[in-house]
């Protein structure tokens, strides 16, 4: 029989040690990685020097053999890590968080070893973004070192943190104005319209990114030809321009416009609300107006997601 036994939770029953790594690699579906977006950064030193520190946080790593699952690992902490210093020829290293368990490679006996480290890949590829084939560890930064270095800094530092299952929020807004309310074709500028496309946003403390999708269902053009830009604002962020190009000439019709932007969101946003919010231009090189009215819906689909910083 090839099933480990016994099945987890069971009366009795003796588990070895990799049922449980199993477990952990199920629960976190098979990805490894840091915990959370500031856990385990990596820097220079508080005064600069051969080596870097290593934050506070956890990660999952995946065992490399089949069958050998995921280990978790705490950093309680600023651990320093040592980087050796170069000479005439540059070089560029890699810090890992590594699982050396003797089950599977090397002598460490658990009992007295630590078997779970940060360490340090010396002189791997530049553009190097994950260990050597074979080794159990995750990646957490590249250094990139000049000739004759004995001192790190953050400028020689890339992050190389991935999110072992990075936290997504996504929500719907609505708004339906409750009378007609036009933008006329006049003056060439930027106006905050239509005034029911407002939404005040919580931004999560982890979210780096937003996905924001607006949709005005049954926008109202009207008189003649209509030519405009909207823009989605969120916070201090503005979005691209998406164009409104109608060559119907002078009758009322109704159109459907989507406006989606991928966002970076800065720092100062986090953790506080945002209002989210269109814009739009009105060019005079066609004389149309646009409306929206009582037959008129307006969507905001918001999805934050969570990333390193």
């Amino acid at each position: 029989m090839t099933l480990i036994q016994p099945p987890m939770m069971t009366n009795g029953g003796t588990h070895p040690a990799r049922t449980m790594r199993m477990m952990i690699r199920d629960l976190s579906r098979g990805a490894q990685g840091v915990t959370e977006y500031n856990d385990l950064r990596v820097s220079q030193q508080t005064t600069p020097g051969a080596g870097v520190q290593i934050s506070d946080g956890s990660g999952i790593v995946r065992g490399a053999a089949w069958g050998q699952g995921s280990y978790t690992q705490y950093n309680v902490g600023t651990a320093l890590v040592s980087i050796a210093p170069t000479g005439a020829t540059p070089r560029t290293d890699m810090v890992v968080l590594r699982v050396l368990d003797p089950e599977y490679e090397g002598s460490l006996n658990p009992a007295t070893d630590d078997i779970g480290f940060f360490d340090v890949v010396s002189n791997v590829s530049a553009a190097a973004t994950q260990p050597p084939s074979g080794m159990t560890a995750i990646p957490l930064a590249r250094i990139a070192l000049p000739v004759n270095c004995a001192t790190v800094t953050d400028a020689m530092i890339t992050d190389l943190r991935r999110i072992a299952n990075p936290r997504r929020e996504r929500q719907l807004y609505t708004a339906f104005p409750s009378a007609l309310a036009q933008l006329t074709y006049s003056d060439n500028q930027w106006h905050r319209w239509p005034g029911a496309a407002n939404w005040s946003i919580v931004v999560p403390s982890w979210a780096v990114s937003a996905k924001i999708v607006t949709t005005i269902a049954g926008l109202r053009l009207t008189t003649a030809n209509v030519y405009a830009h909207m823009q989605q604002c969120f916070g201090t962020v503005t979005g691209q321009d998406t164009a409104i190009d109608d060559d119907q000439g002078t009758g009322t019709r109704r159109n459907t416009v989507v406006i989606a932007d991928s966002m970076a969101i800065p720092w100062q946003m986090r953790g506080s609300s945002q209002n989210l919010y269109l814009q739009t231009y009105m060019s005079r090189s066609d004389t149309g107006n646009l409306g929206v009215d009582g037959s008129t819906s307006l969507i905001a689909d918001v999805e934050f997601e969570e990333g390193v910083i």
